[in-house]
């Protein structure tokens, strides 16, 4: 029989400790999961704002497009110069949207468990590798 039996103070304590780690530990998860979460509906609402309002500027960047096309025939100087200025503030506003919509793909966070694998594993690599060579020498 296990020592366990004959004492049940022994056995209760033990198993009560381990149970109120075990427990804590799994609280602990969970609530960074749901903030791991919280921030991916975030970022998801935000991606379908983003790609919203990108659509809707490049939907006007066309049209302006096509008023400037027109324009070039009537050579109104003053309307001309208002739809490039448009054209450009709607082509940096693009730009920004695009970045927004890149920067979070690719952060650090998301990296770097990969990046530290492959400096573990290539170094790992290396060391057999010399190792290696100078068993074959």
């Amino acid at each position: 029989m296990p020592p366990e039996s004959f004492h049940p103070s022994y056995r209760n304590s033990g198993k009560n400790k381990q149970d109120q780690q075990d427990v804590n530990e799994f609280e602990e998860e969970l609530a960074e999961i749901e903030r791991s979460l919280n921030t991916l509906k975030k970022r998801f609402s935000q991606v379908e704002q983003d790609q919203r309002q990108q659509a809707q500027l490049q939907e006007r960047r066309e049209q302006v497009r096509k008023d400037l096309r027109k324009t070039k025939r009537n050579t109104t100087n003053s309307n001309r110069q208002a739809l490039k200025a448009e054209l450009r503030q709607i082509q940096e506003q693009l730009e920004v949207l695009e970045l927004n919509l890149e920067s979070q793909l690719f952060s650090w966070n998301s990296l770097r468990e990969p990046f530290w694998h492959g400096v573990r594993f290539g170094g790992l690599g290396l060391v057999i590798g010399w190792i290696l060579r100078s068993c074959v020498s």
